[in-house]
């Protein structure tokens, strides 16, 4: 029996794992890998179970536009007729004519190579990817605050050594199950847990004290937190004058929120806000391991429920602010930190595939950047294109005048993910020519021109990094069936006939490159090679822990930057008097194109979880039929009437098409991110 240590397909733990067996694999734990020692989730634990599924492509399929049949053809027939459409495409329109559109699941190798493509090869500024809608907030305020982005900058294990832990719109329990054991520990060992979420999630279950905002306040109650450590002296003074810049503005833009204010615009009562302010403060008991003269440790850690929203980037920054005011960041077991969402959220963002970025993560209008990398390309620097649009405005503008006429879609089910889903359906549906690669026929790739199947997880080696910056190795552990091919292949494949610029399909080549395309960058990974990951269980890039005695800035200080709250754009009102809020069941994962295939997982659909007070109001009952609308959309689902959830709130799992039909497009202007947490909403009985 052939075994093969590999890591899980979803979330960014990238829990380690073990296949055993080639043909129907079995996956057992791998106990020595430091990330989940042996852990692993239903979704990780039934990993396998889309192999040999009849749902699997197997053969390249193009769409008759008359007809809506499809018909299988040959690899080179199918990669023919996509290079033809991109030439008549730049023809007709130039570059920009073709654009790209990647995702925070694919390897290293693969959202390199993604792109080189684009740049290199297409001449394209066009390419964005669906991590703008899960870290691009949380990266746009680690960059200003700290000069680099890396999502969480110490080991996750390290939260257990905290004293307060603060999650901030995180559902880790359910989201990363395995990680939950480290709050366990916390709260063994004398630490406290604060979450902050309008649900009571099972996470929520896990903590000392639960807040629950209004859907869009988190940064009202991280600048009441502020205002209340500024005014018990517990700020750390002697930190904030040697290791930051900033703090008098930041000082002074706190002083009106009083708790009684920050009452007001979140919902949590002010003695609740000064009773949090006192835990991070050191003001109530301390725990075991905290002396009555010693700060304690407070880590603070952001999510999704944080950071979708058209203020995200702020929102982080405040957060930002009061783990820097109390002096923690670059201490062990406390500072700040992003609990990065998709499986290669880090990489995934690092190395190309975002409309302003080149690999390294650096900028594409750096001219210095430009020509190191022009330079491993062995490209004329001047022909690299500028900045595109980002994801969301990327898919707006297709099929419109001056926006792109061809799209190549890799590792995304935009119609299920995107927010204003019906719209970007249309957008997509407009489009000369849509090429989607693919494991499954999904809700994108029913709407293509050429369906190209690609490879899964196991039949294919690359790496990934995880939510700590660790570069992991995903090892080809089974042979892909006859018919399907790499994304690496395909981007060759395409190269090939569009230009002179040479690819690699051999994904250690692939990261070779992609080492010395990074090289002297901010993501800097040339150090790093497959026997290095494979010895050492992962390799930090920039190191295990960032931040211990400067910051990534040239004068090695941080940024402290005033932020105002302003609210979620778009308010309740008589005609959507509610809350919607949007995210993650146990069971699933992102738009579910391979959970819902795997029949170990439990497929129950979509619901409406509204509370008791509300559901009186509307005289129904769980298991009733709800429509739930929007000024986008409406979407019909069963009650499940909780008392978990605020009374002014409706919460929607994302994982089935609807939800995002009926999610708010506005953007963070930083960060470009839309706001999926939080819209108006009415809710009838169906």
């Amino acid at each position: 029996m052939t075994e093969t240590q590999t890591h899980c397909p979803y979330c960014s733990l990238q829990c380690g794992m073990r296949l055993v067996g080639r043909r129907a694999p079995e996956v057992r734990s791998w106990d020595e890998f430091p990330v989940n020692r042996g852990a692993l989730c239903r979704k990780g634990w039934s990993a396998a179970g889309l192999y040999g599924s009849r749902e699997r492509l197997t053969s390249p399929l193009v769409r008759d536009r008359r007809t809506g049949e499809w018909a299988a053809v040959t690899w080179d027939d199918a990669l023919d007729r996509v290079a033809e459409g991109i030439r008549a495409a730049q023809a007709r329109g130039g570059p920009d004519a073709v654009a790209v559109f990647g995702g925070g699941g694919l390897t290293n190798e693969k959202a390199y190579s993604l792109g080189k493509l684009a740049r290199a090869a297409l001449g394209t500024s066009q390419i964005d990817y669906n991590g703008r809608w899960c870290m691009s907030s949380a990266a746009s305020a680690g960059i200003r605050a700290f000069g680099v982005d890396r999502g969480l900058p110490f080991p996750l294990a390290d939260a257990e050594e905290a004293d307060v832990l603060v999650l901030v719109g995180s559902n880790l329990a359910e989201t990363m199950p395995p990680a939950a054991r480290h709050l366990d520990r916390l709260r063994e060992r004398g630490g406290r847990v604060v979450v902050v979420d309008p649900r009571r999630t099972p996470t929520a279950d896990r903590a000392d004290l639960h807040l629950q905002p209004v859907p869009g306040t988190d940064l009202a109650l991280a600048l009441g937190v502020l205002h209340l450590l500024v005014a018990a002296g517990a700020v750390d003074e002697d930190y904030l004058a040697a290791r930051t810049v900033g703090w008098a503005e930041v000082r002074a833009s706190v002083a009106s929120w009083w708790p009684e204010r920050v009452e007001r615009v979140t919902g949590i009562e002010a003695s609740e806000v000064r009773a949090f302010a006192a835990l991070l403060a050191g003001l109530e008991a301390r725990s075991a391991r905290t002396s009555t003269t010693e700060r304690p440790k407070v880590m603070v850690l952001t999510a999704r429920g944080a950071e979708q929203h058209s203020t995200g980037s702020d929102t982080v920054l405040a957060w930002i602010n009061v783990a820097l005011a109390l002096g923690m960041v670059g201490r062990r077991g406390a500072g700040y930190g992003c609990l990065t969402g998709q499986g290669n959220g880090q990489g995934g963002r690092e190395h190309g595939q975002k409309a302003d970025q080149l690999p390294g993560y650096r900028r594409i209008d750096d001219p210095e950047a430009r020509a190191h990398v022009a330079a491993v390309w062995g490209v004329d620097p001047d022909a690299l294109p500028g900045p595109g649009r980002s994801a969301y405005e990327l898919l707006d503008a297709l099929g419109t005048p001056g926006g792109p006429s061809a799209l190549l879609v890799l590792g995304s089910n935009i119609v299920v993910s995107a927010p204003r889903a019906s719209h970007v359906t249309a957008r997509l549906e407009a489009l000369d020519l849509l090429v989607v690669c693919d494991v499954v026929m999904s809700e994108t790739a029913a709407l293509a021109d050429v369906v190209l199947p690609v490879t899964q997880w196991a039949e294919e080696t690359g790496t990934m990094t995880n939510l700590e910056g660790r570069v992991v190795l995903r090892q080809r552990a089974i042979t892909p069936p006859a018919g399907v091919r790499s994304d690496l292949d395909v981007v060759a494949g395409l190269a090939e006939r569009l230009s002179d610029v040479p690819f690699s399909t051999d994904p250690e080549e692939v990261f070779a490159e992609l080492g010395r395309a990074s090289a002297g960058g901010a993501a800097d990974y040339s150090a790093i090679t497959y026997d290095r990951i494979r010895d050492e269980g992962g390799v930090f890039w920039g190191g295990e822990r960032l931040f211990a005695e400067s910051f990534a800035h040239p004068d090695g200080l941080a940024r402290m930057l005033a932020v105002e709250h302003r609210g979620a754009a778009e308010q309740p009102c008589e005609d959507y008097p509610v809350h919607l809020t949007t995210g993650r069941v146990l069971a699933q994962y992102q738009s579910g194109a391979q959970t819902r295939r795997v029949r170990a997982l439990p497929d129950e659909g979509p619901f409406v979880e509204l509370h008791p007070l509300l559901a009186g109001r509307l005289g129904v009952v769980t298991g009733d039929p709800l429509q739930v609308s929007t000024r986008r959309g409406a979407m019909t689902a069963p009650a499940r009437v909780v008392p978990t959830i605020r009374p002014d709130t409706v919460f929607v799992p994302f994982h089935w098409v609807g939800a995002n039909r009926l999610t708010n497009d506005a953007l963070d202007p930083a960060s470009r991110m839309p706001e999926f947490k939080v819209c108006a909403a009415q809710v009838s009985h169906a």
